[in-house]
């Protein structure tokens, strides 16, 4: 959380599903900062909401959870009914980068599939070094600006309309070059 500002309630909710997590599946804190990179102090400071998690650090934690960060983000949402209006589709922001994230079709028991828009900003990087779940199937259509894609070492250069079909195994890489307007998507995800 940014210093001198009210808990945000998403951000509070993220931050008590974390510790959950960590809880049920027994994992020490020290064992969690070995396996995502995090500092212990950071993940303590993470579960108890007094830091804001960035889109990196919380796809380094979804990885070692075995999560997607839209399946995270739909566990700290109330149940998802089958109509979700725009003003209530829940966003999130990375402190760090800027990148903006809306879940469009928050995932629901049995479904495989999910929604999100994303919003990079120019010069912006949100790089994940590891697929969340092995076999993740993703397409990625660009709705405006440019963007560079690198899945697992191949780098794909978007254009408005583009669209990037993958399943990812390793890591990958959102790059909005600098210079231009913000690149703005929606990423579609399978489950395998």
């Amino acid at each position: 959380m940014r210093e001198n500002q009210a808990a945000d309630p998403l951000e509070a909710r993220i931050a008590a599903r974390l510790a959950r997590l960590r809880g049920e599946r027994g994992v020490p804190l020290e064992q969690l900062a070995e396996r995502t990179g995090i500092s212990r102090a950071t993940l303590s400071r993470l579960e108890r909401g007094e830091a804001s998690p960035t889109a990196a650090m919380l796809g380094r934690l979804c990885t070692a959870y075995g999560l997607t960060l839209s399946r995270l983000m739909a566990e700290v949402e109330e149940a998802a009914p089958g109509f979700i209006p725009a003003a209530a589709q829940a966003c999130w922001t990375d402190p760090e980068s800027g990148f903006h994230r809306r879940v469009v079709s928050p995932p629901g028991a049995g479904l495989r599939g999910e929604m999100i828009e994303g919003r990079l900003p120019p010069g912006a990087v949100i790089a994940y070094a590891a697929a969340p779940q092995a076999g993740l199937e993703h397409h990625i259509w660009l709705l405006e600006g440019a963007l560079e894609m690198m899945v697992e070492g191949v780098t794909h250069r978007l254009s408005p309309g583009d669209c990037l079909r993958y399943r990812l195994h390793g890591p990958s890489r959102f790059h909005c070059p600098a210079g231009g307007g913000a690149a703005r998507y929606v990423l579609a995800l399978i489950l395998p």
